[in-house]
């Protein structure tokens, strides 16, 4: 199932996309989280993809994103594994949603882009154990970890290099289904492939970050968590186009652009 956040007649709205058409829901995902299925959930209406301009599929209060945790990723930057997941955070100020902008900031040196399986919180977590971290689940979706490299190096820390308006591409929606164990992860530049990996390759698994994470911070509704990325990262500039693409879940596209 996939869950598209979009706007449609001059209103933002939720819905369901089967077989290439959006069926309307009544108000949020998160409020039927475990009903999905049911058909009272849908408010009669339908939309072709083409009459909606999809949005980013959700809302979240915070991203917490994971550094190092692809194995390749690791080796690529000659760092030894990590021995607990390295956390940090992006704002909900530099959410975007697919076909929107990444605009690169003045005096930028070098900005990378950085394909990544996002995991979408459905319901509240705390202190979740490991064995029940999947039912918090709503669904799985293509994010891209914006980078400025120069102020991470600079600040040695990651709030402002990570943080610009812009910098958290997510969707292009939820899709419920997939096993976020063993997906292929890629990411295109103009076309061009520049990251290949499985999420077989993460050093910690969907389920581990769940558990560690909520007993460091309550996750709600509507939170993501970005999972890392793997080897291959590199540069964009204005006129690129980036594109995640994610087996089973679909492909987020975004341009590139210079901060006028």
């Amino acid at each position: 199932m996939r869950i598209v956040r979009f706007v449609a007649r001059g209103k933002a709205k939720y819905g369901l996309l089967e077989k290439n058409v959006i069926h309307g829901l009544r108000g949020s995902p998160f409020t039927h989280f475990k009903h999905l299925s049911s058909p009272s959930i849908l408010d009669g209406s339908i939309y072709k993809p083409d009459e909606v301009r999809l949005l980013a599929p959700c809302l979240p209060s915070k991203i917490v994103c994971l550094g190092l945790n692809y194995r390749s990723h690791v080796e690529e930057l000659k760092l030894p594994l990590p021995s607990v997941p390295l956390i940090f955070l992006k704002p909900s100020t530099a959410v975007i949603g697919p076909d929107d902008k990444i605009i690169l900031p003045h005096n930028r040196k070098r900005i990378d882009y950085e394909g990544e399986l996002g995991v979408v919180i459905g319901k509240q977590a705390n202190d979740v154990p490991e064995e029940e971290a999947m039912e918090y689940i709503l669904g799985y979706t293509c994010f891209n970890d914006v980078s400025d490299r120069h102020a991470q190096a600079e600040d040695g820390q990651w709030t402002r290099a990570k943080g610009y308006d812009t910098f958290a591409p997510i969707g292009p929606w939820i899709e419920t289904e997939a096993n976020p164990d063993n997906l292929k992860l890629e990411t295109y530049l103009n076309g061009e492939l520049r990251q290949s990996a499985s999420t077989n390759d993460l050093i910690f698994g969907v389920s581990k970050l769940i558990s560690f994470i909520s007993a460091v911070m309550t996750l709600l509704p509507d939170d993501v968590i970005a999972t890392g990325t793997p080897s291959g990262i590199g540069p964009i500039s204005p006129g690129d186009v980036v594109e995640i693409r994610i087996e089973k879940i679909g492909t987020l596209r975004n341009p590139v652009i210079a901060q006028e």
